[in-house]
């Protein structure tokens, strides 16, 4: 459950259950918080479920279980995945190295902690690893926005705001010892996580909201927009299930390291050049629903994972997973450049999109949906763009 509820509710926050974790859905009115976000600066509780991994074996552990390279310094981190033998995605994840306390600190979506959890433990056999639940020992905040720079400059002390995306420092807010990271832009702004003991979330998160630059609080629907818009495909609606290649997801794939669970799998799709699906962005006359049908010339080519109003466009936007022949031609009449896409402008097929029983137009267009004042580095890229 979120750490401070009662906080919440006195801002007059709505509330609902992601896997074991109560979090905010929103405060009342959600656009007014995404237009404070995209111009000036928000705060939210992440509701991440939280393991530590410690002992002398820990980072070859997890090195050897997760599809990017563990950081051995101490203040570093790393976005990664777990994969199942046929390359398909159990969980994402981030590792970060804090050697100074001999332990990783690993946050997950917090449907899965639990699974990986224990999954780990009984694969540890000889090796010196220790896993531990540790969802309710800490608070995680996040600080998003243009001006998220100078919010957290506002109110750290002991240490200048981290600049290496996924790297972090040390300081404190008030009385609080913290740990700020620097995000890696999954709202297309400038963004730091900012980690506490569960006991000193109140006054931290009071310092976030009201203290130096003031920072108005969100919630998990004014997450979802934001994220969208920055073309940032989710764990649960994105990424579950599917194969890193096909979601674009390159920057938790590292090529060269060792053996992994699902690498065969991900380095023959890689060296093969093209992929299944792609994640691609769409403008809706109305919004689908998630797992909305989408058509091309009539033919079903694939599925709207996630779709909003966008506040910053006032208009419906989706990310869809389709068909790669459809996306960038099938090669058969040289198209396979890109130049027989579908719904862009470029002459290729039209797309609908099955709405209430309806087909309504939808149109290609480029990611991010919205430039702001950072760039995600999720957003979809595949090796032949």
């Amino acid at each position: 459950m979120t750490v401070i509820e009662s906080v919440h509710a006195d801002h007059g926050a709505t509330f609902e259950e992601r896997g074991d974790r109560r979090i905010v859905a929103h405060y009342g009115r959600p656009e007014r918080t995404h237009a404070a976000v995209r111009n000036v600066v928000g705060v939210t509780e992440h509701g991440y479920g939280i393991l530590t991994v410690e002992g002398d074996d820990r980072v070859d552990f997890v090195d050897n279980a997760i599809s990017n390279r563990v950081p051995t310094a101490d203040g570093a981190g790393c976005y990664a995945l777990l994969l199942d033998p046929q390359g398909g995605i159990e969980t994402d994840m981030y590792v970060y190295n804090a050697a100074a306390g001999d332990r990783l600190l690993l946050f997950l979506p917090p449907t899965e902690h639990e699974r990986v959890a224990e999954d780990w433990r009984e694969k540890t056999f000889i090796q010196d690893v220790t896993i531990t639940d540790a969802s309710d020992d800490f608070a995680v905040f996040g600080v998003y926005g243009p001006q998220a720079t100078e919010k957290i400059a506002s109110v750290l002390t002991g240490a200048a705001s981290p600049d290496g995306r996924l790297s972090f420092v040390r300081g404190s807010m008030g009385d609080a010892g913290v740990t700020v990271i620097r995000d890696d832009g999954l709202t297309g702004e400038e963004g730091y996580q900012v980690v506490c003991a569960a006991s000193a979330a109140d006054d931290v998160f009071d310092t976030l909201a009201n203290r130096g630059q003031a920072a108005a609080p969100f919630g998990h629907r004014t997450w979802e927009s934001l994220t969208l818009e920055a073309g940032t495909p989710l764990f649960e609606s994105e990424l579950e299930g599917r194969l890193p290649n096909n979601c674009g997801v390159r920057n938790a794939l590292d090529f060269d390291k060792g053996c992994y669970v699902g690498q065969e799998v991900v380095s023959r799709i890689e060296n093969r050049g093209r992929t299944s699906e792609r994640l691609v962005g769409l403008t809706v006359e109305a919004v689908p629903d998630a797992g909305a049908a989408v058509f091309a010339d009539d033919a079903a080519v694939g599925e709207v994972t996630r779709a909003v109003e966008s506040p910053s466009r006032d208009e419906p936007i989706a990310l869809a997973a389709l068909d790669t022949d459809v996306v960038v031609g099938d090669g058969e009449d040289g198209t396979g450049d890109g130049d027989g896409g579908t719904g862009d402008g470029d002459g290729g097929a039209d797309l609908t999109v099955r709405v209430d029983g309806e087909e309504r137009v939808g149109t290609r267009v480029a990611l991010p949906f919205v430039e702001g004042s950072d760039e995600s580095a999720r957003r979809p890229q595949y090796t032949d763009e």
